[in-house]
């Protein structure tokens, strides 16, 4: 169980300025880091290969990443606002971690993290 999460500043602004480029579609990201048994660090972000990118939904084809075992989890946008992830989220799993950005993508209060099982999970940022 993940029990520690940061991610560097940078990345943050990433994931924002990202949701805000394809708002009101939503935008779709993997999650770069280094992992140990209980913490993950989230170094940057990837656009994943043949992202697909509409009104309330976005996706990309699993079967087209190659072997990165750096890749930590999913990062999506919620241009609706809600902060939680739906059901079709959860079975579309990626990763050990799922974020959701909502809109309005204007700070980190804008951005949530969630294990497996949709539990939100804590994280902090460092430069």
């Amino acid at each position: 169980m993940v029990r520690k999460i940061t991610f560097k500043a940078s990345v943050v602004d990433s994931l924002l300025s990202y949701a805000k480029t394809f708002h009101p579609n939503e935008g779709i990201l993997l999650l770069r880091g280094k992992m140990s048994e209980d913490e993950i660090l989230v170094k940057e972000t990837v656009i994943p290969p043949l992202a697909t990118h509409g009104k309330g939904f976005s996706s990309f084809p699993f079967h087209m990443l190659p072997l990165d075992l750096s890749i930590v989890g999913v990062a999506h946008s919620h241009p609706s606002g809600v902060l939680k992830p739906s059901l079709g989220d959860l079975n579309n799993f990626y990763g050990r971690i799922m974020v959701i950005m909502a809109y309005p993508y204007n700070s980190e209060r804008d951005i949530a993290v969630f294990d497996r099982e949709g539990n939100v999970v804590k994280y902090s940022i460092i430069p």
